[in-house]
């Protein structure tokens, strides 16, 4: 333990190898990230990918040899993120119209120009997920493809910490009260989550580890994606919580955005929905209703034997889900 300092790096002077990108849109503090192609043939259909509103998308492109971005660039995708930003003071009125029939529909916009596609592939992770099935609903024109992976669908459902606290908070109060929901109660719901797993645990097993480079070199890394989370937008906060969470909206077809009815029967697109058994932040019972309110004909359910994390960031990640993914999108795109 005396040795950790010489052994690790703090997180925050770690340097992350990303895939090369160019930052092809900005609006606000959101920039649409275009990954440079690593092979000489592209699948027309351009992929969107919606990363989720907590943390930071760098989580799909933690490492060279785990990375969800680089993966699917090799199998022959056009690759396009959305990064958020950070949300300021200023933004605390954004809702869920200025995220989904704003920026989202902007990128995606720029994203058919640039690519010459008349729509695109759209994949959310986590809430991103949400908001792509939100965007898919009320654009469907836009999408050919829609793959949500552990996304937020049916609140009721959710078995999660983060989901009992959700359905029991004075959201209004703590809306009007501070304004944009800091990182710290992301933090804090994060730590109650798994308390011995997550606060004792984890550390323990590192310090066991600690001569073991490759060990805490991915240790290193998730703690860096960990510790960068911006602050969520109040009223986007408010909406999800009080629509998705506490009266379960979304999935009956009964949430309004931008002053439409968003009907999960409007998404008739081919749609993939990822679930991983052992999520706990998105309990699978929370992510696999998507698959039966969608009015899709040609839908998939996958279900894989990982993590919230591992399902975008691991070996599995790696052998088993994203060749599935790389499958099922080369065969509609």
């Amino acid at each position: 333990m005396a040795d950790a300092p010489r052994l690790v790096a703090a997180p925050d002077e770690m340097t992350m190898e990303t895939t090369p990108y160019d930052v092809a849109y900005e609006e606000d503090k959101v920039r649409l990230l275009h990954y440079r192609p690593l092979t000489g043939a592209r699948r027309r259909t351009p992929l969107v990918i919606a990363y989720a509103l907590i943390n930071r998308f760098h989580i799909l492109d933690i490492h060279p040899r785990r990375s969800w971005v680089r993966n699917l660039l090799s199998q022959g995708f056009d690759v396009y993120m959305v990064d958020w930003g950070t949300p300021t003071r200023m933004d605390r009125y954004l809702d869920f119209d200025d995220y989904v029939n704003g920026y989202l529909d902007n990128c995606i916009q720029f994203a058919k120009r640039e690519s010459g596609a008349p729509s695109v592939s759209l994949q959310g992770y986590c809430t991103g997920g949400t908001l792509a099935a939100v965007y898919a609903a009320l654009h469907p024109g836009s999408v050919r493809n829609l793959v949500a992976t552990a996304p937020v669908i049916d609140g009721w459902k959710d078995t999660t910490v983060v989901s009992n606290i959700a359905k029991h908070v004075d959201v209004d109060r703590m809306v009007d009260t501070v304004g944009n929901m800091p990182p710290e109660f992301m933090y804090y719901c994060f730590s109650v989550l798994k308390p011995f797993e997550q606060g004792i645990e984890k550390y323990v097993n590192f310090f066991r580890n600690i001569e073991n480079e490759e060990f805490v070199d991915s240790f290193m890394r998730v703690e860096k994606w960990l510790a960068d989370t911006p602050p969520i937008p109040g009223e986007l906060f408010r909406q999800w919580i009080r629509d998705i969470y506490q009266k379960n909206l979304l999935v009956r077809n009964s949430m309004l955005v931008g002053g439409k009815e968003v009907s999960m029967k409007e998404i008739k697109m081919p749609v993939l929905t990822q679930v991983a058994v052992g999520d706990h932040l998105v309990s699978p019972e929370c992510s696999m209703p998507l698959h039966y309110a969608v009015g899709s004909e040609d839908k998939t359910l996958r279900i894989y034997p990982t993590g919230h994390v591992g399902m975008i960031a691991s070996k599995v990640s790696q052998n088993k889900v994203l060749p599935d993914l790389g499958r099922w999108l080369a065969a509609r795109s």
